[in-house]
């Protein structure tokens, strides 16, 4: 059973924890549901100050990602890539981080309470599997250790989907 632990420690610690529960959470578990489901509840246990964490993944066929589980309000259902922060960071396959989210054109506000936000894109073997995605209410909520951190616990992510 899994069991919340205490966070101690500097920020990196905290997460190198996270990362360790998210993988105990894994290790005996194939269902991609599932897994995603328990990273996206582990997140918003231990994340301070956010208002949404989930996923989209990638539909291929439609070149768009589609909702996956997360945590927060009733979330966009569908976005093409290339779109907003999400489909931005899909289509380019790397990490964007937006400190006021106002500014970054073609935001797609789902939650008018977001100020910032962090995508992180899942690929494995080379393929799209879709996002991380995580909104603050606060601006400029996310910084370089919460990019390096949560690239690490997307990576630990991945080789579990």
């Amino acid at each position: 059973m899994f069991q919340a632990e205490t966070y101690k420690g500097s920020k990196e610690e905290q997460y190198q924890l996270v990362i360790k529960q998210l993988k105990a959470l894994m290790e005996s578990e194939t269902n991609r549901i599932a897994n995603l489901s328990n990273a996206s509840a582990l997140l918003n246990q231990f994340l301070k100050e956010i208002n949404w964490v989930g996923f989209y993944l990638y539909e291929q066929e439609k070149n768009e990602l589609v909702l996956g589980p997360f945590q927060g309000l009733p979330a966009c259902v569908r976005i093409p890539l290339g779109k907003g922060v999400c489909g931005t960071a899909a289509a380019e396959r790397k990490t964007i981080r937006v400190e006021d989210v106002h500014q970054f054109p073609g935001h797609i506000a789902c939650d008018a309470a977001s100020q910032s936000e962090i995508v992180v894109p899942m690929i494995k073997a080379g393929q799209l599997i879709g996002v991380l995605d995580i909104d603050s209410p606060i601006i400029n909520r996310f910084d370089e250790i919460d990019q390096s951190m949560l690239e690490q616990f997307v990576h630990a992510l991945v080789e579990f989907l």
